[in-house]
C-alpha cells in the first residue's frame, strides 16, 4: 500500500532505518517513475516492508504485530466470515477477556473497516498494523479454504423461511447478517470476475442479480426475493443515499478497498413497479491501465496521436457510443501528458478515476454547475491542458473552441458513430467550419470488441459467408490468414471470449481536411480523403486484430461497419 510520503519519511528516520538524504533521493527516483516511495525504499535496500509498517505503526501510536494463522484460536479467525476478511483484508488474531477484539490490517487507508466490524461484532475492535504479505498468507492459509460460493450461500438463504430474512427497509435491517454477508460476498466475487457493473433487478417473481463481464451479462442464481429491498438499503447506507426515499432515482459513490484493491463503486437506484432497481459501477483503479501502451492502439496511431496531444494548443476528440471506453483513453492521454511543468483540470460528469496531480472538478447540474459554467471557470485557472468529459452543447463547444484558440490543449468526448461524421456533427451543433478547421487536430473513434479466451483459444476455417460479411468487397483475400475463436471453458464463462481490448480509426486534420471542412464537405468526401491519408477505419482496424489471433471475425462485425 502507499503511505503518506511526509509521515513515512519522518517515521523512518525517527526509527534510525534511513536517513534524510536517503529519504529525499528514494522519493525523487518515485515521483520521477511514478510508484509509491516504500518501492524505492525496498529496491535500494534502504527499508523492508516489515521495517516501514513497524516504523509507520509507532508514528501513528499503533502496534504493530507478525502473523501466524497457525497460532491463532480459530474461534477468533472466526469472528469475521471469509469474504469480510476478504473485503476488508482484516485479519482477528485476539480476543480479550472483556470480549474486545484485535484486528490487523496493512492498509492505514483502510480504517474505515475497523468501524464496520464493531458495528458487525458488538464488541470493541482495536487496529494493529502489518504487512500485505502476512494478511496474504492468512486468506490464502485460512479463509479462502473456507470461503463459502456465493451460489451455496444464496442457496442457503434460499431455505430460510421468509420471517428470518431482513425484509424491512430501515437501515437496521440493512445492517443484518444474510444482507451484509451476501453484498460483501457479490461484491468480492465480481472484482475478483472483472465485471464493469452488477445489477440487481427486482421483478414481480423473481429478483434478479446479473454481472456485466466483457460487456455481456451473466446472471446469478435468484436470490430470495424478500431480500431486495434490504440488499438495496443496504447498498445506499453505504452510498450515504437516503434510505426511505424510494420514489426518485439517486447517484451516490463508494470507495472501498475490495479484495487488497482500491475500488470506486458508482451507485444508481432507479424506482420500478417491483421495488428498487440498484446498478453498481465497479471502477477498478488497478485493473485499468491508464496508458495509451495497454489500450490496443497500433503502433503508428499511438505515435501520431502522442505527438498530437503533446501539442501547445488543439482540440481532441474521441468518439463512440456509450460504454466504449472513450473517458478511459483520455485518462490515458492525460497520465500521458500530466508532468509537473503542467496544469492539468478536467471537468467530468462524474469523475470516474481520481488522478494524482490532476485539477477534476465534477459536473453538478443541480445546484447550475454544467460543463459550460465549469469550463469558462477553469479558464481562469491558468491551465495548460483541460479535459471535457462531454461537448454536448453549442455553447460548450465554442468555450472549448475559445480555449484552443488562446493557447489550450483542450480534449473532450462526443457521442458520434465515426471519425468522419463528427465534424458534421460539429456544423449541425451551430458551430462556425473555419474555427472546426482552425483548432481541431484530430478525432478518434473507438469501440470495444472481445478478446478469444486464451485457454480455449483454437484454430478454424471460417465460411464464405463469415468472409464475406467481414470483407464484402475482397472476401477471397484472407487465403493465408490464420482465424481463431474460443470454443467455451469454465475461465471465460463458456463465453470463448476473455477481456476486451479496442479497436480504433484517428482522423488527423491536414491543411487538405481544413479546406474540405470550410466548404462544409460530406462525411463521406471527409472519409474517403482520410483514407488516402492512410486512416484506417474501424472495421480495417478489427481486421488486423483479427489476424493477429487477438478477437474473432462476429465480434468485428458485431461492433464496427463495412465502408466500400
Amino acid at each position: 500500500m502507499a503511505f503518506d510520503i511526509e509521515t513515512l519519511g519522518q517515521a523512518l528516520i525517527d526509527s534510525g532505518t534511513a536517513t534524510q538524504e536517503q529519504i529525499n533521493e528514494a522519493v525523487q527516483e518515485a515521483t520521477a517513475n511514478g510508484v509509491p516511495v516504500e518501492v524505492v525504499l525496498a529496491q535500494k535496500n534502504i527499508a523492508t516492508a516489515e521495517q516501514i509498517h513497524e516504523a509507520v505503526s509507532m508514528a501513528y501510536g499503533m502496534p504493530f504485530v507478525t502473523l501466524d494463522y497457525k497460532h491463532i484460536p480459530e474461534d477468533v479467525l472466526d469472528l469475521i466470515t471469509p469474504s469480510s476478511a476478504e473485503l476488508y483484508r482484516a485479519i482477528p488474531f485476539k480476543r480479550e477477556e472483556n470480549g474486545a477484539v484485535s484486528v490487523a490490517m496493512a492498509d492505514l487507508e483502510n480504517l474505515s473497516a475497523v468501524d464496520t466490524i464493531r458495528y458487525n461484532l458488538g464488541v470493541d475492535v482495536t487496529p494493529a498494523l502489518t504487512t500485505d504479505d502476512q494478511i496474504e498468507a492468512v486468506l490464502e492459509g485460512y479463509y479462502r479454504k473456507k470461503a463459502e460460493s456465493l451460489d451455496e450461500l444464496i442457496n442457503d438463504l434460499a431455505a430460510l423461511k421468509p420471517e428470518e430474512l431482513a425484509e424491512d427497509e430501515n437501515s437496521a435491517q440493512a445492517q443484518s447478517g444474510p444482507v451484509v454477508k451476501l453484498l460483501e460476498l457479490i461484491l468480492v466475487q465480481a472484482v475478483k470476475d472483472g465485471a464493469s457493473d452488477v445489477h440487481f433487478e427486482p421483478f414481480e417473481d423473481v429478483f434478479k442479480i446479473r454481472y456485466r463481464v466483457d460487456g455481456s451479462l451473466y446472471e446469478l442464481v435468484p436470490p430470495p426475493k424478500s431480500l431486495a429491498p434490504a440488499l438495496a438499503s443496504r447498498i445506499k447506507v453505504m452510498a450515504g443515499l437516503k434510505i426511505a426515499e424510494r420514489r426518485l432515482p439517486q447517484d451516490g459513490r463508494i470507495t472501498a478497498r475490495i479484495a487488497g484493491r482500491q475500488i470506486d463503486l458508482r451507485v444508481s437506484t432507479l424506482p420500478t413497479m417491483f421495488g428498487e432497481s440498484v446498478v453498481v459501477r465497479i471502477l477498478d483503479r488497478e485493473a485499468v491501465k491508464l496508458d495509451l501502451r495497454n489500450l490496443g492502439l497500433e503502433d503508428d496511431v499511438r505515435e501520431k496521436l502522442t505527438e498530437i496531444i503533446l501539442r501547445p494548443n488543439g482540440i481532441v476528440l474521441v468518439t463512440g457510443p456509450t460504454g466504449c471506453g472513450k473517458t478511459t483513453t483520455l485518462y490515458a492521454c492525460l497520465a500521458r501528458i500530466n508532468d509537473i511543468e503542467s496544469k492539468v483540470i478536467t471537468t467530468e460528469d462524474p469523475v470516474e478515476y481520481d488522478v494524482e496531480g490532476v485539477v477534476q472538478v465534477p459536473i453538478n447540474e443541480a445546484v447550475g454547475l454544467t460543463y459550460a459554467r465549469s469550463l469558462r471557470s477553469i479558464l481562469r485557472q491558468d491551465p495548460d491542458r483541460i479535459m471535457v468529459g462531454e461537448i454536448r452543447d453549442l455553447e460548450t463547444t465554442q468555450i472549448a473552441i475559445q480555449a484552443s484558440l488562446t493557447g489550450h490543449l483542450v480534449l473532450s468526448t462526443l457521442h458520434t458513430n465515426d471519425a468522419p461524421t463528427t465534424i458534421t456533427r460539429l456544423i449541425d451543433m451551430g458551430t462556425e467550419p473555419f474555427l472546426i478547421g482552425s483548432t481541431l487536430q484530430c478525432v478518434v473513434a473507438q469501440r470495444l470488441i472481445r478478446k478469444i479466451c486464451p485457454f480455449c483459444k483454437e484454430e478454424y476455417k471460417p465460411t464464405p459467408e463469415e468472409l464475406k460479411r467481414l470483407d464484402p468487397q475482397h472476401p477471397d483475400a484472407y487465403g493465408d490468414v490464420k482465424f481463431y475463436r474460443g470454443t467455451g471453458c469454465p475461465h471465460c464463462n463458456n463465453s470463448g471470449y476473455r477481456g476486451r481490448t479496442g479497436i480504433y480509426e484517428m482522423l488527423e486534420i491536414n491543411d487538405e481536411l481544413r479546406d474540405m471542412i470550410n466548404d462544409r464537405a460530406p462525411a463521406t468526401a471527409l472519409r474517403d480523403k482520410g483514407r488516402e491519408h492512410g486512416m484506417r477505419s474501424l472495421r480495417e482496424d478489427g481486421i488486423l486484430k483479427i489476424k493477429r489471433g487477438i478477437t474473432t471475425i462476429s465480434e468485428v462485425c458485431r461492433s464496427t461497419i463495412a465502408h466500400g
